[in-house]
């Protein structure tokens, strides 16, 4: 089942269009990229692998390869958390997976409805592909959307992409298989709703986009108060390290923290912006803490989080008028 077929359609179609309106040293450019990865696994923790993305924005020339996507040995077969952001990703992902373990894959984890995270699901539709309940009706409603913004974001990429959707019903709890204790956490703010692994074995925390780690965070689905109580749901889990949706590995909760500082300055900004009556451009050039000026893409991730947020803020602030 591929959700959404027309809207994937139209985006190919609009970025083949666009392509052959761009000048022809723009098209040889386009034409010239090897579209590989080179994806390989590093052990971020005993049975633990991960393919860590850049913490950049998304380009053609990384090939929207910003996300950390991992698999899990089990003892009785793979588990996969997240399939990156095309096809391609995908396939090069399963191919690695299969020189680094002779595990089969049993089952697919999605952390959330964000294209980055699950447009490599067609490498594998021969397992169950899992995602909790309303990141599956957010998918339902938007994959074409999101789908489309990609082919434009990354071009030739991808090529032979289409959403292929979650198959089944992701549930809070352990894994009913395998001999490690895998606890899959299902919370929200990031998104509607944001999928954790939490494995008690070796005290690693696989989060997706709950934790960015050096990373700015993204907000185009962001409802910052439940996000922070997710945030202090996972801190009270103690792990030893984290695997951020973007960045890289973290020990301690320490990424944890940071998402959270970052989250509450953003929050507490804007709020106090809308209270002063300062209009969206304005917001935009308030200046940011020092604390945080290291942290990658920073200042680009700040002006789209103004756009997502501040409208909703604005309206909550400034009194009604009747």
């Amino acid at each position: 089942m591929i959700l959404d077929r027309r809207s994937l359609v139209r985006g190919l179609m609009g970025s083949t269009a666009a392509a052959a309106t761009l000048p022809l040293a723009r098209r040889s450019a386009l034409a010239a990229i090897e579209l590989r990865y080179g994806l390989e696994p590093r052990q971020a923790a005993p049975g633990i692998w991960l393919f860590e993305g850049r913490t950049e924005y998304f380009s053609v020339r990384n090939g929207g390869n910003i996300v950390n996507t991992c698999f899990v040995d089990t003892g009785e077969g793979l588990v996969v958390f997240d399939t990156g952001p095309c096809r391609i990703y995908g396939e090069e992902m399963r191919a690695a997976i299969r020189r680094a373990s002779p595990m089969p894959v049993r089952q697919v984890v999605l952390s959330h409805a964000h294209p980055d995270h699950y447009l490599g699901n067609q490498a594998f539709t021969d397992v169950p592909i899992m995602a909790g309940p309303a990141t599956r009706a957010m998918l339902q409603e938007l994959a074409g959307p999101f789908a489309d913004n990609m082919y434009r974001l990354i071009d030739v990429w991808m090529r032979g992409t289409e959403t292929v959707p979650p198959t089944e019903d992701l549930a809070a709890g352990l894994l009913p298989f395998g001999r490690r204790r895998l606890e899959v956490l299902l919370l929200a703010g990031h998104t509607r709703q944001d999928a954790a692994l939490f494995d008690h074995d070796t005290g690693t925390l696989i989060a997706g986009d709950l934790v960015f780690w050096n990373r700015a965070p993204t907000t185009p689905s962001a409802d910052i108060p439940s996000w922070l109580r997710s945030l202090d749901r996972l801190e009270a889990m103690a792990p030893k390290r984290v695997v951020p949706g973007h960045g890289g590995v973290s020990e301690g909760v320490v990424a944890i923290r940071q998402t959270r500082r970052y989250l509450e300055w953003l929050a507490a900004t804007l709020g106090e912006a809308a209270e002063k009556g300062l209009a969206m451009a304005e917001a935009m050039r308030l200046p940011i803490p020092a604390e945080f000026q290291d942290i990658a893409v920073l200042p680009g991730e700040y002006v789209r989080s103004v756009s997502h947020l501040y409208p909703a803020i604005e309206q909550a602030t400034l009194p009604r008028i009747n």
